[in-house]
């Protein structure tokens, strides 16, 4: 989509003309279009996206963004990486891909999707791990786990740590890591866990013995290699040969880091042709607390990660680092690239993000095309970032686009 005809190009996934209405933002006049752009149903996204991360926006965001602004063979980035979702559709549709996030799970639930190794591979690498270890937990885990099972997520842990810091872990160990973590706590039997919060918000361990008090419940055995290659089957089931390939040649070539967004030396100057990312909102998720599990598995020690995440609790300390991070952002950014920087009403809808990052993408060297408004009606009543017109029945994504 070129710079000038970006409005006459915008349609809704029906065909529908968008609403158009300009707002003010520190002084710069920019359009604002609204309307439903995209939907699950519109284009179903893979299986391989449903890892599960607090926070993640749906594929179908970043597809509408990187079908417009890209061309295969283009590099795609993802600054705030999250788990993945931005890099593995830019690699399915055929885009090289550098990612970037702070938090190292990110990159456990990124690389192995874009390596995709075979099934049967991944069967057989399962029947070689040990079920036993020597090995204890360093914290009760028992109101998570029964003990059997708990003792073959040890071994699994044992193996895996083995073969990396002995520099022999290769993609279907890391794809046994990914599914493995994503599979520890959760909601029903898929899980090793007991019945307890979903997947991507991991309680304490006193908060999950008074849930197993109130349900009247007990840890019962499950057998680890048997869900991680469930999972692995429900993940890559749909998946066209061309898209595995796609992915496989992504990841050939793909960068990833876990630094400062504002600090990427190690990306080439005006390399990149488009961002497509969402950045942490002031200090909404509470990224130790929910992760602690997942950090344990990966000895990864989330309190010292969580310290270095941008948990802003003032919206001028979140424009100080994100004013940082566009300076970079225009460092890399080929001439003619795009940035489609999502941020969302927060604070009850008193806080509009997209007012704050007009004016620091400019301040940066950026134009700003608009603000894309996507609104759908939803099943799913969900407020945890106390946006106000989830009550209504209606979710939106609040996309500002810029271009350099």
């Amino acid at each position: 989509m070129k710079q000038s005809n970006f409005l006459g190009e915008l349609q809704t996934f029906d065909g529908h003309q968008p609403t158009v209405t300009n707002r003010v933002s520190a002084g710069i006049e920019y359009p604002q279009v609204e309307g439903e752009f995209w939907t699950s149903s519109q284009r179903q996204g893979l299986n391989l996206h449903e890892i599960s991360y607090r926070a993640c926006f749906k594929p179908q965001l970043p597809a509408y963004f990187i079908s417009r602004f890209s061309k295969p063979g283009d590099l795609i980035y993802d600054p705030f990486a999250g788990r993945g979702t931005t890099l593995v559709e830019a690699g399915v549709m055929g885009r090289r891909i550098v990612m970037n996030d702070i938090n190292p799970l990110s990159i456990v639930f990124t690389k192995p999707r874009l390596e995709f190794p075979d099934l049967d591979e991944i069967s057989r690498r399962l029947s070689l791990i040990p079920t036993t270890t020597a090995n204890k937990s360093s914290i009760d885990l028992s109101m998570f786990f029964e003990k059997n099972t708990l003792g073959e997520i040890l071994a699994l842990q044992d193996y895996l740590e083995n073969v990396r810091s002995t520099g022999r872990e290769d993609d279907v160990d890391r794809w046994i890591r990914m599914v493995a973590t994503n599979r520890l706590t959760g909601h029903s039997p898929g899980f090793f866990s007991v019945y307890t919060m979903p997947p991507n918000q991991a309680v304490s361990a006193k908060r999950q013995l008074k849930i197993n008090e109130t349900r009247n419940q007990v840890p019962e055995y499950r057998d680890v290699k048997k869900l991680i290659l469930k999972k692995s089957k429900q993940l890559q089931k749909g998946i066209s040969l061309d898209q595995v390939s796609n992915l496989r040649n992504a990841a050939k070539t793909a960068k990833y880091f876990d630094t400062d967004a504002s600090q990427t030396s190690q990306i080439e100057q005006e390399s990149v042709q488009l961002t497509v990312t969402s950045p942490p909102f002031l200090d909404i998720v509470q990224y130790s607390d929910d992760n602690w599990m997942r950090g344990w598995f990966n000895q990864i020690d989330m309190t010292s990660v969580a310290a270095k995440i941008t948990m802003s609790k003032t919206l001028e300390q979140w424009n100080d680092k994100m004013s940082s991070v566009f300076t970079e952002l225009f460092r890399i950014t080929k001439p003619g690239g795009f940035i489609a920087f999502e941020v969302g009403e927060v604070r009850n809808g008193k806080v509009k993000l997209e007012d704050a990052v007009v004016p620091l993408g400019q301040m940066a060297g950026f134009k700003t095309l608009g603000t894309l408004i996507n609104t759908q009606n939803f099943t799913k009543t969900s407020n945890i970032w106390g946006i106000s017109n989830n009550t209504g029945g209606t979710n939106s994504n609040r996309v500002v686009i810029f271009t350099k």
